[in-house]
């Protein structure tokens, strides 16, 4: 096991255990708000290309893909912001809770889980679709060479604000000047630049 994989576990379990009422409150939020699943699994692809579960807090109506097919069909300006970003700042599928749940980044708390499954890093390039890692080209081997982050250099860089080539750009930064600094540095400012944004990551 490598010295990263075992920060990894350590800070994974840590997580889970100091923010368990936390965790507790978000479920009981969802159930209560937004009846339906309390999480939301979407594949994502991961070290050496392996596909998994990335689990979040859901953060949508039940009816989400519903609603984003017909704002893309009657929405120009959105439709080219979702054909760009792959984001919409005005998303129609976000519930109440899940907008608060998203600006504060709590909807990634389960992701510790898969932190401790393998399929996760703490810090590391930003979990992708396949539909995604096609927009990589040259980068997709760096991104394949590590697993995909809870937090990262792209989530400490702008996020939201940034285009999607600085997103990619970053992965790939990271994934080939990867170091044990360059974790602890992204790791100490990751909740500053939680505090400063105002979109989930």
């Amino acid at each position: 096991m490598t010295p990263k994989r075992t920060i990894d576990i350590l800070l994974a379990l840590s997580g889970i255990m100091l923010l368990a009422p936390l965790l507790i409150i978000c479920i009981a939020a969802i159930m209560l708000v937004s009846p339906g699943p309390v999480l939301f699994r979407h594949r994502r692809v991961g070290y050496n290309g392996k596909s998994f579960d990335c689990l979040k807090f859901r953060t949508m109506a039940t009816d989400a893909s519903e609603r984003l097919r017909r704002l893309l069909e009657t929405d120009q300006a959105a439709a080219a912001e979702w054909t760009t970003n792959r984001k919409l700042r005005s998303d129609p599928r976000i519930t109440a809770i899940g907008s608060i749940l998203r600006k504060s980044s709590l909807d990634e708390l389960p992701q510790l889980f898969n932190v401790l499954r393998g399929d996760m890093s703490i810090v590391g390039p930003r979990p992708v679709t396949d539909e995604e890692l096609e927009r990589y080209s040259s980068s997709v081997s760096a991104y394949l060479a590590c697993r995909p982050g809870i937090t990262g250099l792209w989530q400490v860089s702008g996020r939201s604000s940034t285009t999607y080539d600085k997103r990619v750009a970053c992965d790939a930064f990271y994934a080939r000047n990867w170091s044990m600094a360059l974790d602890v540095k992204i790791m100490i400012v990751t909740i500053p630049s939680l505090l400063a944004s105002d979109s989930a990551f």
